[in-house]
This record gives C-alpha cells, structure tokens and sequence, in this order.
C-alpha cells in the first residue's frame, strides 16, 4: 500500500493524541486532590518516588520520572523551601545531591494516602483493561528509552 501522508496526517490516525488527551485526563482527576495538599502533580510523583525511596539523589528521581534536572531543580527548591525535604551534597561527590524527606515530609504521605484510591474511583476502566494499558505504555516507554539510549532518532 502506497503511502498517503493525507490519511497519516489525520488527527484519528495519530496515536500521540489519545495518548496526549487521556494523560491530561487523568492528571486531571488528581488535581482537587492535590490542591488540598498544595500539591502539583508532579510534585505528587516525587513524593510518590521519596516514599518509596528516600535518600536518593536528584538524577535517580529524574531518572525514575524521566524528567530533566532542569525541570526537577526548581520543584525540588519548592518542596525544600515549603520544609517538606532536605538536600545535602553527597560527601563522596559534592556533584551529587542527595534528597531527603523530612518529618514533614513523610507525615504528608498519611494525608495523601486515599488520593490513589480516589482517584481510581473516578476512572472507568475494568482492572483487566487498566492493567493491560498500564502494561502497554511501560512497554512503550521501554522501547523509546532502549532507543534512546542507542541514540537513534525518536
């Protein structure tokens, strides 16, 4: 079949924009959540990373939200100044910056512990269909990060 840019350029021919439309969507749902914790949501997902792990240092959070250290540094000096985390210089490479919560900080997460719950309620995916989409956009954040990494063009 011969290549028809009209037809590849259509809107309903894109999968960037249910991706795109769905995203926003979603991260929608969080915001009324958020906003009583004075939260963005990417501040959200940091936290989500730090009650996880803590004590890690900005490039592993950067790294597990796949997000540049230009976004992360003024979140990060946000969170700092608001009391909620601590960033100390590694004493073997005073390059790396290391992210610590701090009580404030970790008491957050007994206040945000219902938004994953809440937040699911609003979603109207059966668990099967949501676990085979979550599967899908990790498989596909995998295959752009393996190229990424081989330094092809996305």
């Amino acid at each position: 079949m011969k290549y028809d840019y009209r037809e590849a350029m259509k809107l309903s021919n894109q999968l960037c924009f249910p991706l795109y439309a769905a995203s926003r969507n979603v991260i929608a749902q969080y915001t009324p959540y958020l906003n009583e914790l004075g939260l963005t949501y990417t501040q959200y997902l940091v936290f989500l990373v730090l009650w996880e792990k803590d004590g890690i240092t900005v490039s592993e959070i950067c790294e597990k939200l796949k997000l540049d250290s230009g976004t992360m540094s003024p979140l990060l000096k946000k969170l700092q100044q608001a009391g909620y985390i601590l960033k100390v210089r590694s004493a073997e490479d005073d390059r790396v910056v290391v992210i610590s919560l701090t009580e404030e900080g970790k008491a957050l997460q007994e206040k945000a512990k219902d938004v994953p719950l809440k937040v699911a309620s609003c979603i109207e995916l059966a668990p099967e269909k949501a676990k085979m989409l979550y599967d899908l956009l990790y498989e596909l954040l995998d295959s752009q990060q393996k190229k990424n990494a081989k330094g092809d063009e996305v």
